[in-house]
């Protein structure tokens, strides 16, 4: 313990010196498609995150990177095991966040709107006999996670090895899936729901999303054009896939921090980053029911994925809001302190776990 004491130590003068070194090489103002701009850290954050490091080596959790952004500046970063700065992460599910930029922007830009059919987009995919409810599902009950289906068809339709990849049309099978609920009434985790606004998006732009994304968001900052995988038809898988590096992540927090503002300019409608991020519908963890959450003791006191959804985006405990993707992947924006929190992993404990660490150890310090 005497050794580890003393290397962590050692770890953080040369973090500490680092932080100089880079707060002294870019100005105050940055360079919009370069790096963030750096700087040292308060004794009492520094300290904190001391700890907080340490107790992520005490419980054994797999945290591969985190990066901590305050009034515009990285104040920590820290990569561990065999993970690195250049290096892109998957990012599961953290993806449907950017998913849900480019339908902002798909609208600004007039394409589509939010009350628009999803029917409409796909007339040929529409199974005979449509129901009632699969006829008022809507682009804005696709990004609350609303459809109206009782439970998510993502593994169902996109793992499916009886059918060939050439014949598993995800649209058309989403569209055939029951839809129980009136949609906006019922919230459903449902990765295949963003699979339908990235379709949605390829459809009336012409481009997939990462490319729509570009020059509209991944450009301005200075984001290298990320790997984004696909389905079968090409069309970006828009719920999961999306591989970028944490500084990326950063980037998009500190861009949605400042209502889509990067450097002066307005890279997203700052209307839709404002009710993207507002809870508009209650939520609940997936694969959850109001019993199960009962059963497990879960509630808004204690849990932060019953705060509340909104285009794509959680709400947080602490006036905070998230995306998050599985094993562990975050970009938490937490206005009240000015600053985003960016991670990387591939935890073993649960997602609540890593983020109860956050609350716990950093954000008393921010």
């Amino acid at each position: 313990m005497e050794k580890t004491g003393k290397m962590r130590l050692f770890g953080t003068i040369l973090s500490g010196i680092a932080f100089v070194t880079a707060a002294i090489s870019i100005t105050s103002c940055g360079d919009p498609v370069g790096p963030l701009p750096r700087t040292a850290p308060d004794a009492g954050f520094a300290s904190a995150f001391d700890n907080y490091l340490a107790a992520i080596d005490s419980i054994g959790e797999d945290i591969h990177s985190i990066m901590v952004v305050r009034h515009g500046k990285v104040i920590a970063e820290k990569w561990l095991g065999e993970n690195r700065a250049e290096q892109p992460h998957i990012m599961n599910s953290t993806s449907k966040s950017f998913t849900s930029m480019a339908a902002g922007l798909a609208i600004e830009d007039g394409l589509f709107a939010l009350n628009d059919k999803v029917s409409d987009f796909f007339p040929d995919k529409m199974p005979d006999n449509p129901s009632e409810n699969l006829l008022k599902m809507t682009v804005r009950d696709l990004l609350t996670m609303t459809c109206g289906h009782a439970t998510d068809p993502t593994s169902k339709i996109r793992d499916d090895v009886s059918t060939p990849p050439e014949d598993n049309d995800w649209i058309a099978r989403f569209l055939a899936e029951e839809v129980v609920y009136e949609p906006g009434t019922h919230f459903c985790y449902n990765s295949m729901s963003t699979f339908m606004v990235s379709a949605i998006i390829q459809k009336c732009t012409g481009q997939k999303v990462v490319d729509y994304l570009g020059p509209r968001l991944f450009d301005p900052l200075g984001i290298a054009r990320p790997h984004w995988e696909e389905n079968p038809a090409g069309i970006n898988c828009g719920g999961w896939g999306l591989y970028i590096k944490t500084e990326d992540m950063a980037k998009f927090g500190l861009l949605l921090l400042n209502g889509g503002k990067w450097h002066g300019k307005q890279v997203l409608p700052q209307k839709w980053v404002e009710e993207a991020s507002s809870p508009l519908v209650e939520s609940m963890p997936a694969n959850s029911t109001p019993e199960s959450l009962m059963r497990k003791g879960l509630n808004k006191e204690n849990s932060d994925w019953l705060q509340g959804y909104g285009y794509q985006l959680w709400r947080c405990r602490h006036n905070a809001f998230r995306a998050d993707g599985a094993k562990g992947q975050y970009i938490i924006v937490i206005p009240e302190k000015d600053a985003v929190i960016a991670m990387t992993a591939h935890v073993r404990f649960g997602m609540q776990k890593e983020i109860d660490m956050v609350w716990k150890y950093l954000l008393p310090t921010l």
